[in-house]
């Protein structure tokens, strides 16, 4: 049988594909746009979207085990919905959904309630799914990073509680692992939620300060009030959206994003290996192509934009 990979297109989702493809699974790609779809040969693409129902049931055919991940939008709330009666219609039962952490408790930030909704659907619906929880992606900072190399400040507001941020790789990984387990298991499992974080919770005082570290020069904390995150933000994305990203900041100061118990050792064990650090992608960082970023792609993140001057996943 054939997994589905949603938002295969962005930094996640191509992941994802990567990691099953090296793990043999048979993949098929949903993608709006076939010149970004340069998978491997193995690789089965459909073209369409997930409010578009004829390419939704050409797509799911043959379909064992689905990847949801979609994009941070007016309408993400309907394409969920859609694409899992779509699934359910067609006999699917499996399903790894991409949602965020605490998308139980930041129900005013939208993508966060829209994604809990989804969740509720999953589960009504009889699904055998795993929830995949992420925090706040360090992958985020690879819109913000000029900040901080030419202006000397780290300016997302994230807040003094603490974020347990988690690199994409990791998303990725265990999602792929989640995906064949659900997909080769001999029966229904039940819905499993997993918690996606990174190994250190940071402040933004503690960012900055690994900044300053890394790149051998004071890097200033840019402060909690998300006035002018927003501001920025509405430069290069609709305003609502900008609006969305501060309703965010606000519960990053409020409440962190802070991890549970275990999750930390839950995830080294699923991946057989540490977890990437923020240290690590700051370093990583200071390779001028070590990272190709573009607005659609970070877009498909889904449940975590955040960029200074977005992320979702999304």
């Amino acid at each position: 049988m054939t997994i589905l990979v949603t938002g295969a297109t962005g930094r996640v989702g191509r992941q994802v594909v990567q990691q099953l493809v090296k793990r043999g699974a048979d993949v098929r790609v949903l993608v709006r746009d076939i010149s970004k779809a340069d998978f491997p040969a193995v690789v089965e693409v459909v073209q369409g979207e997930l409010l578009d129902i004829d390419s939704l049931r050409k797509a799911f055919a043959g379909i064992n085990t689905l990847f949801l991940l979609n994009a941070v939008s007016g309408d993400e709330f309907t394409q969920a919905l859609i694409t899992l009666n779509i699934a359910r219609e067609s006999g699917l039962e499996r399903v790894v959904y991409l949602s965020v952490i605490h998308s139980d408790r930041f129900v005013n930030v939208p993508h966060f309630a829209v994604k809990s909704g989804a969740e509720r659907m999953i589960e009504q619906m009889g699904f055998s799914a795993t929830i995949l929880r992420p925090a706040y992606f360090i992958d985020n900072e690879l819109m913000i990073k000029d900040v901080i190399f030419n202006h000397g400040v780290y300016p997302m507001p994230i807040g003094a509680k603490g974020i347990a941020m988690v690199d994409a790789r990791d998303i990725a990984e265990v999602a792929a692992v989640e995906l064949i387990r659900r997909d080769q298991a001999p029966g229904k499992l039940p819905i499993e939620i997993i918690n996606l974080v990174g190994p250190d919770t940071l402040t933004g005082s503690d960012v900055a300060a690994i900044w300053s570290d890394v790149l051998g020069r004071p890097i200033a904390y840019g402060g909690d009030d998300p006035t002018g995150f927003e501001q920025n933000l509405a430069n290069i994305m609709p305003k609502w959206m900008a609006y969305e990203m501060r309703l965010m900041a606000e519960r990053y100061v409020a409440d962190g994003m802070l991890p549970e118990a275990g999750d930390v050792e839950r995830l080294t064990r699923i991946l057989g290996r540490p977890l990437h650090s923020y240290r690590n992608f700051a370093n990583e960082l200071l390779r001028p192509t070590a990272f190709a970023l573009s607005f659609n792609e970070w877009q498909l993140y889904g449940p975590n934009l955040t960029g200074a001057c977005r992320s979702a996943s999304i």
